[in-house]
């Protein structure tokens, strides 16, 4: 859906030149959920800022669903990518219905189909219509306002939606709650998401393939477990921080463990969804106290595709996790097979 072919951008000014993003490449797939993170001035929002032309890059290219951007009238083109940002950015004088529908009104959308989908995108964040439709912004909480800006990015069904620290100012109350909400709305409409953030715990929440960034260059690019356990220099490992261990149980997705023994059995055992978490699976597995010698391993549509023993559950957290010396106990929630 999107790739960035040798990329840079370079800021020239009286007092010098700033080299902002530096030979970037990547590539991010239909329906991907790709977080961007690095320190303050690595390069991340920049980078952003050149999918939708808000910069244009000094040298290589910005492709988008198979199209070279430069090619693209950039009005048009950011009318196709929804945009998220910390600020929210929300109309004070329209309610918040018209503030969702704005790009479908910009679009040429007939207005009831306008209304329907603004009423729809609300539902979709949890903002029922009947209570929060005719509201204005300054009559909202800040989790409320970025929930609507969430529903606007995605109004007029863009195939891409970035997301620049979107839940950056919340408190940490808020802020986790609409992670919670993201994972759930992008499991839902599949879009492919670009997502900025300092925090690595989020980045590691959301991410299904996470960049991490320094002096405007890609340090290193992959699924999160691939940087927790094979990190590319010291930096990313400086960077993740010292509680690894678990970051791997609260944010690494169980399928990610299924990997080279993932089998077809006709064995049942206990159903874990792929995207729940090494840490909710141990939990389930203590709650359940079943005499199962597993995990089957399902997708979206309740289907098996693969089955985890708890035998092979034990070496993965052994390579994973227990290596770092900092989870103990949760291994005693496994039945002793």
């Amino acid at each position: 859906m999107i790739t960035l072919d040798h990329v840079s951008k370079i800021f020239r000014s009286a007092t010098g030149t700033i080299r902002a993003v530096d030979d970037v490449s990547l590539e991010i797939s239909a329906g991907e959920l790709c977080v961007l993170i690095g320190p303050s001035g690595s390069g991340k929002t920049t980078t952003m800022r050149m999918i939708n032309r808000l910069e244009v890059p000094t040298s290589g290219r910005v492709i988008v669903n198979g199209r070279d951007i430069r090619l693209a009238d950039p009005v048009r083109l950011r009318r196709t990518i929804g945009y998220v940002i910390q600020q929210v950015g929300l109309l004070p004088h329209l309610t918040v219905a018209e503030n969702v529908a704005l790009v479908p009104r910009l679009l040429g959308w007939p207005a009831r189909k306008r209304r329907d989908r603004a009423e729809e995108m609300l539902h979709l964040v949890g903002l029922p219509p009947r209570d929060f439709a005719a509201r204005y912004p300054r009559e909202l909480s800040g989790g409320q306002q970025q929930r609507v800006a969430v529903a606007r990015a995605l109004a007029g069904d863009p195939p891409i939606v970035l997301m620049d620290e979107p839940f950056g100012a919340l408190d940490p109350l808020t802020r986790k709650q609409l992670q919670q909400e993201l994972r759930r709305i992008h499991a839902e409409v599949k879009k492919t998401i670009v997502f900025i953030t300092h925090d690595v715990s989020e980045a590691f929440l959301l991410g299904d393939r996470i960049a991490l960034m320094a002096e405007g260059r890609v340090v290193q690019y992959g699924p999160p477990l691939e940087l927790l356990r094979q990190p590319a220099t010291p930096f990313v490992t400086e960077f993740i921080g010292d509680d690894r261990g678990m970051l791997t149980l609260r944010h690494v997705r169980i399928a990610e463990l299924v990997g080279p023994v993932r089998t077809v059995e006709a064995k049942r055992g206990l159903r874990i969804h792929g995207s729940c978490s090494i840490l909710d699976a141990l939990h389930r597995i203590a709650a359940a106290r079943s005499d199962d010698d597993g995990l089957e391993i399902c997708d979206d549509r309740e289907c098996v595709i693969g089955y985890l023993r708890y035998t092979d559950l034990v070496r993965r957290l052994a390579d994973v996790v227990i290596a770092e010396g900092e989870v103990g106990g949760y291994v005693d929630a496994l039945p002793a097979r």
